[in-house]
């Protein structure tokens, strides 16, 4: 294939199609009503899925942002990762001894030990490989959890050092 096939059907047009404006946008509507169609497949309620996701927006702990929301640490890391947030709390090499784990490969205790986390984040790091990220549930959050233009970037590194992450699981 050469430059000339690459470039065949390009045109050089003297203005710009409009294209217009979005014309759905649901960011208007509330955080739980648009997590209420994903209710069954979330750790909790819509209503508590929002209060996590806009204290954690505003830069609380997984662990923090869940007690704000009335829900367990470990229920609002899962609902994260729903949304698509990284919560594991393992690496790649962990993430390996899950999956050996997930074969029936290692016993658990083994594949505990070989993390190096507790039981409680060894649970939390089964879930994550096992579930997938919902997709309409991301979307759903993806205003709330940005960090465009509200202060939050600015905040965050001005913090950063300072916010703990899911070592707090255990503290409900």
């Amino acid at each position: 294939m050469g430059l000339s096939d690459i470039a065949a059907g390009i045109e050089v047009v003297d203005e710009q199609r409009d294209s217009g404006v979005a014309t759905v946008d649901r960011t208007a509507d509330p955080l739980a009503d648009r997590l209420e169609p994903f209710a069954d497949d979330l750790p909790c309620t819509p209503g508590g899925a929002a209060t996590l996701v806009d204290a954690y927006a505003e830069g609380k702990s997984v662990g923090a942002s869940s007690r704000v929301a009335g829900i367990a640490p470990t229920d609002g890391a899962k609902a994260l990762h729903l949304f698509g947030e990284s919560v594991s709390p393992v690496g790649p090499m962990g993430r390996e001894i899950v999956g050996d784990w997930l074969a029936g490969e290692l016993a658990r205790t083994e594949a505990v030990e070989l993390a190096g986390v507790s039981d409680q984040e060894f649970a939390l790091a089964a879930y994550v490989e096992t579930h997938d990220p919902i997709d309409g549930a991301m979307e759903a959050v993806e205003g709330a959890l940005s960090l465009d233009g509200d202060g939050s970037v600015a905040k965050r590194d001005e913090l950063g050092e300072t916010m703990d992450g899911l070592g707090d699981l255990g503290n409900f």
